[in-house]
């Protein structure tokens, strides 16, 4: 645990808000290899003269920048490059649905073994998540999940994972309509069910997004720099990424619950 800011809020808290991919879910680890090289090719076939490399270099860029945030975001940034390079680009949710068909190829194995049960709940969770739910359930804070990810699959993937129950219902996700849902709508939802404060908001993220919307509101942001490949540590690039977002804490995964308690006052 890397304490970033020293002054941050400590309890009372009322609400947690948790990202889902790489901050409780490791379902979807190595997305970027699937969207990435799904870019790439769209942009190749524009018959620009730039490398593989470079192209690889431009996409990975505007994706990890904009992670956080729902898919689309991305796919428009992708049409926006090919025009660019005088390319005809589809409408972004056709390449969103290009990518989910891929990246479903890709874990279907690990959907499946949770829902056989061959595999534990806690093989494709950032370590110590039930945990952690558990005790924020335990003390009586209300949990909320806002994700990237399309609703239909993160309520899905959280039963899998058996995590829905300690949200209640309150899981939230992106969906067509795109405009009608931000992780901003969430955590302005949450500030004005909290009377237009939101100095009892705690937000867990692994997306510059989340830990950036919750800063700016007055909360206290936590960083998930989890290493989704090793399963331990901290992911340094991410690490870095957050802290610029505005984190007050860090934290590789919830290994060590109590210490963390202890630093929130809780």
């Amino acid at each position: 645990m890397e304490i970033i800011k020293a002054d941050h809020h400590r309890a009372p808290f009322t609400t947690v808000m948790f990202d889902f991919d790489g901050t409780l879910s490791l379902i979807r680890e190595g997305w970027p290899e699937v969207m990435i090289p799904l870019m790439v090719e769209e942009l190749k076939k524009t018959g620009t003269g730039e490398s593989e490399a470079e192209l690889a270099r431009i996409v990975e860029e505007f994706v990890m920048r904009l992670n956080g945030r729902q898919t689309i975001y991305q796919m428009m940034h992708l049409a926006d490059e090919i025009t660019k390079r005088q390319g005809k680009p589809e409408e972004p949710l056709v390449y969103k649905h290009r990518y989910h068909d891929r990246l479903l190829q890709r874990i279907e194995g690990r959907l499946h073994s949770l829902s056989s049960g061959a595999v534990a709940q806690s093989e494709w969770t950032v370590p110590g998540s039930h945990e952690v739910l558990e005790k924020l359930k335990a003390k009586g804070l209300k949990l909320v999940l806002a994700s990237g990810t399309d609703e239909i699959y993160v309520k899905r993937e959280a039963e899998l994972l058996g995590v829905a129950k300690y949200f209640e219902g309150r899981i939230h996700g992106a969906i067509d309509q795109y405009t009608n849902f931000s992780k901003k709508i969430i955590v302005d939802r949450i500030v004005a069910e909290e009377g237009g404060t939101a100095r009892g908001l705690i937000g867990f993220g692994d997306g510059f997004v989340e830990i950036q919307e919750v800063g700016l509101v007055g909360g206290t942001p936590i960083a998930v720099a989890s290493d989704e490949t090793r399963r331990e540590g901290v992911n340094l690039w991410k690490r870095d990424r957050l802290v610029q977002a505005g984190a007050h804490i860090v934290i590789g995964d919830y290994r060590n619950t109590e210490a963390l308690m202890d630093q929130l006052g809780l």
